[in-house]
């Protein structure tokens, strides 16, 4: 049987909604679209010089 003034006790509250927000956004984490941007970038790095070197 469950103790209830024992959960009670335990009970946490969780964080308010703008509280949580907060914690989200931030963190800076790297998610594929900031992976594939930087792909993107080294990938045309090297045309660019290539670009540059037959003016």
């Amino acid at each position: 049987m469950l103790n209830y003034e024992e959960e009670l006790k335990k009970f946490k509250p969780c964080l308010d909604v703008d509280e949580v927000e907060d914690a989200i956004y931030s963190r800076d984490l790297t998610d594929v679209i900031d992976i594939l941007k930087e792909m993107m970038k080294t990938d045309n790095e090297p045309q660019r010089e290539e670009e540059q070197g037959d003016q």
